[in-house]
């Protein structure tokens, strides 16, 4: 089964004033993209609307994160109903950072990506394993437990309509420089996909994209590319400069 490739730029909290906003937005939109690449990006909250209004039609705007309801008293929190009603289609949930730095657990995960697909969001999964997971030969069961939480609350249907992008991201990996090897990668990429034949379906296991981020840059994206499992990036610093357009168009023909 064909996929397409999918390259995310995850700006996490950057740039910090609109006007580098508009430069990031204005280098890509005068960039010469491959149509064949899904691509999306992933500015701060507050620029959402902006960039959304900024940004060529062919590149679509991703939130970072959302809440599991919908209204109510939840001090700075944003709703997927709120996304959906702006017209944002993607948000990114269970990012390694929010996982750490904030202490979400996999059923708060879970219970985003069930509030998003119920506002008809579009949801790119983070799941990955810490570098003493990784040494302790535990990636598989770690990035499996992740998942499970998912799979828990969704149906088959929201994984066929492909809706759920998977973004493997190795913690270790993630702003470090280091990168995982092919090898690694690929391995842990048809693991998920293993996984998600098990759990839901062979037809969904075959259906969805899971991609790869931890550090990508110009420089390791095309050899990545290019394994069997790996169906794009989620990038991050590199989405900031100039290199993310290679990354966009790493398997151009």
């Amino acid at each position: 089964m064909t996929r397409q490739f999918f390259v995310g730029g995850n700006f996490k909290l950057n740039p910090t004033t609109f006007k580098a906003l508009e430069s990031l937005i204005e280098n890509l939109n005068r960039a010469d993209l491959d149509p064949q690449t899904e691509v999306v990006i992933a500015p701060p909250a507050l620029y959402l609307l902006s960039a959304k209004t900024l940004v060529r039609k062919e590149v679509a705007v991703s939130a970072q994160n959302c809440y599991f309801k919908d209204s109510g008293a939840f001090t700075g929190e944003i709703s997927p109903k709120q996304l959906a009603d702006a017209q944002i289609p993607y948000v990114i949930l269970g990012h390694s950072e929010r996982r750490t730095l904030f202490g979400e657990t996999s059923l708060v995960v879970a219970s985003k990506v069930r509030a998003a697909l119920d506002a008809g969001l579009k949801v790119i999964l983070c799941i990955g394993e810490t570098l003493q997971e990784r040494e302790a030969e535990k990636t598989t069961e770690v990035v499996e437990t992740q998942l499970k939480a998912v799979v828990d609350v969704t149906k088959e249907s929201d994984w066929r309509q492909v809706n759920i992008v998977i973004a493997y991201e190795p913690v270790w990996a993630i702003g470090t420089g280091r990168v995982a090897t092919t090898a690694q990668a690929q391995t842990t990429h048809k693991d998920i996909r293993a996984y998600l034949e098990k759990a839901i379906s062979l037809e969904v296991s075959q259906s969805t994209r899971i991609i790869y981020g931890g550090s990508v840059s110009g420089g390791n994206c095309n050899v990545l590319s290019h394994q069997e499992d790996v169906d794009g990036f989620l990038v991050g610093g590199a989405s900031l400069k100039p290199e993310f357009v290679s990354i966009i168009n790493t398997r151009r023909v």
